[in-house]
């Protein structure tokens, strides 16, 4: 891996604003000519420092008005249970994020639904009845102090 200068990390950051800029475009805000900014973010994406690009979506335009967070405590702790638990959230699109913990709790889950109504389903009929699920302890998110804005891009030390 070459090593990141100040340019590449413009050029991050730039992009983690806004993943739809052009070459062109991201040439004027970091003065560099669009060539050596195709290349860069060609470098950067085929190393991994660009993982993927989406769109943000608007959750509640989308009628998905709850936030939920989740605490998961398994019903035993072996590799076994925790791959048919992690194998139950891969296929949950209501889980937005999935966390395994160190301290009281096994998991930290991210959810989304339209309802209490969605809620109590995705609790009732599809954690709790887990074979893999001991303990489940939910929080609605009453609400959100700071989303998710981008990572903090620095240059790397050597």
């Amino acid at each position: 891996m070459e090593q990141m200068d100040g340019y590449d990390v413009k050029i991050l950051a730039e992009l983690q604003n806004d993943g739809r800029l052009t070459n062109n475009e991201l040439s004027e805000r970091i003065a560099l000519s669009p060539s050596q900014c195709s290349r860069r973010r060609a470098r950067l994406e085929a190393e991994g420092f660009i993982q993927t690009y989406r769109a943000i979506l608007d959750r509640g335009r989308l009628g998905l008005d709850l936030l939920i967070v989740i605490a998961v405590t398994l019903a035993t702790h072996n590799r076994d249970n925790a791959k048919r638990f992690a194998a139950l959230i891969a296929d949950l699109p209501e889980v937005l994020e999935c966390y395994a913990l160190t301290g009281e709790m096994d998991y930290h889950l991210k959810v989304v639904t339209p309802d209490l109504a969605g809620l109590a389903h995705f609790v009732n009929d599809v954690l709790l009845p887990h074979d893999s699920v001991q303990h489940v302890k939910t929080s609605i998110v009453l609400s959100t102090l700071k989303d998710f804005q981008g990572l903090p891009v620095r240059p790397r030390r050597a």
